[in-house]
């Protein structure tokens, strides 16, 4: 399992009118394609911030391994890969 340090966007992408929507899923996209390389199947681990674990299960499908630590499993690594990295 690969595991990201920390994960921050600059204020002026958030949202949906943020200058560079999609930034972060793409970043992670890229952290799970890493995984993927290195024969971690694409799982991917994060500590979220507290007010993002909703965000992050809903936009990154990832789930709660506990409290605030949070993971991208397999398949929805490979939902990532297509969506940002092989359109």
């Amino acid at each position: 399992m690969a595991d990201v340090a920390i994960v921050e966007t600059a204020p002026h992408s958030y949202g949906l009118t943020g200058k560079y929507q999609g930034v972060g899923g793409h970043l992670f996209a890229i952290a799970c394609q890493v995984s993927m390389e290195a024969g971690c199947d694409g799982v991917v681990a994060f500590t979220a911030k507290s007010d993002l674990i909703a965000y992050y299960q809903k936009v990154l499908s990832a789930q709660v391994a506990r409290g605030q630590r949070m993971y991208i499993d397999e398949a929805a690594a490979a939902i990532l890969i297509e969506k940002y990295i092989r359109k």
